[in-house]
């Protein structure tokens, strides 16, 4: 059974965006100046969020939930890529299969997972094309605006641990996922990612059942999907079925034509002018964002205020910094709890307002593998990568 576009309608309560960003108080974040009014509705396990797309399901999380280190399970950001995204699978029958170059093929149940032990990482999950909304030029694909990322609590069994249990053969070249979700027509590419054999037996990559230590909800991959920390969820294989070791490269669609951009610091090209070498996509960059107070706030003169925001790196957040108005020197904000080096790094500023008026307040952070966010946004044909130093405007009176 798949899930039709009126199953979807009959189940998903569709809402007004003024009326669930008033009760709220999660209102969208960004601006997109070709976008039309904001739709949005509560699928199945699923606070109102904002419609990008409902076939597939494209659903982003509203923008208060990252006032929080740990993204709730209810508000976690939904990306498929096939309209016929599978229904809940059934434990009884579900099974992992694990084959191809390995000397002892394998199908595991989820209580055979639970029985390997259990791994954990704190770690974003940010869609290659979070912010594509943002873009200018304005470029095809999904109309992200910020919220296309959450940070997870992820449990489940090491891959690296699967594939030794299956035995992988020496002339191994790479590891491919694929997923139960299936494509509207027989000739649409199958939905399969690949990781190097080496990556794939990194100790940090997981096949995770659980999320926030509960068990993954049905719209982000249940029962299990792959986990890949410090890279982009285009990785993340979903709703998990099939692991196959490989002896040579995949040529398959999803990695060879999908999810390209440029070869150069991150991802940055010309309109006018395309670069010919592309290469697939892979770990994330530095970001850092303000989640309170909201845009356009109003703040009293001669009070302290607490600017709060979150960073995150394919490796590490080791700084943040904090300016005051246009020219206003980088000062270091505070770090918080560091949950691992795939995880949000909550930051905070304590700000004494100098003068009544606008101000302008921007935030950039230094990632240990990502390296400063940039004054300016770059710009590639897929929308992938956005990157630079926000901003926040706040009204002193």
């Amino acid at each position: 059974m798949t899930m039709t576009r009126r199953d979807w309608m009959a189940r998903a309560t569709t809402l007004s965006a003024g009326g669930v960003a008033l009760a709220s108080g999660c209102a969208p974040r960004g601006t997109n100046p070709a976008a039309e009014t904001d739709s949005f509705a509560r699928f199945p396990g699923k606070v109102a969020m904002r419609v990008v797309n409902d076939r597939p399901p494209c659903l982003e999380t509203p923008w208060s939930y990252y006032r929080t280190d740990i993204t709730p399970n209810e508000a976690f950001y939904v990306r498929w890529h096939l309209q016929a995204i599978p229904p809940p699978a059934d434990l009884a029958t579900w099974r992992l299969k694990i084959d191809g170059a390995v000397e002892r093929p394998l199908e595991l149940s989820m209580a055979d997972l639970e029985r390997m032990g259990a791994s954990e990482v704190v770690a974003v999950n940010q869609c290659s094309g979070n912010s594509r909304a943002l873009f200018t030029p304005r470029v095809a694909g999904a109309q992200w605006r910020d919220g296309a990322m959450g940070n997870a609590r992820w449990g489940g069994v090491a891959l690296a641990k699967l594939l030794r249990a299956a035995g992988v053969k020496k002339d191994a070249d790479c590891v491919a996922f694929d997923g139960l979700d299936v494509g509207p027509l027989a000739s649409t590419p199958d939905f399969v990612k690949t990781l190097s054999i080496d990556h794939a037996l990194s100790p940090e990559v997981l096949v995770a059942h659980s999320m926030n230590n509960q068990p993954l909800p049905w719209l982000n991959g249940f029962p299990a999907r792959l986990v890949v920390p410090g890279w982009y969820a285009t990785y993340w294989v979903k709703a998990l079925a099939r692991i196959t070791v490989l002896p040579r490269p995949f040529d398959g669609y999803w990695m060879t034509k999908a999810y390209k951009l440029p070869k150069t610091p991150n991802g940055v090209e010309d309109p006018g002018r395309l670069a010919a070498d592309l290469v697939p996509i892979s770990r994330l960059n530095t970001r850092s964002f303000f989640t309170s107070p909201d845009p356009d706030s109003t703040l009293p003169l001669n009070q302290t205020s607490l600017i709060e925001g979150i960073a995150f790196d394919g490796g590490g957040v080791q700084r943040v910094e904090v300016s005051v108005d246009p020219v206003g020197p980088w000062q270091d904000a505070i770090l918080g709890d560091d949950l691992g080096p795939f995880s949000f790094r909550r930051w905070r500023f304590v700000w004494n307002p100098p003068s009544t008026g606008v101000h302008r307040l921007r935030v950039r952070a230094t990632g240990r593998v990502g390296g400063v966010q940039p004054e300016t946004p770059g710009w590639n044909r897929g929308g992938y990568m956005r990157n630079v130093v926000e901003q926040l405007t706040i009204n002193v009176v």
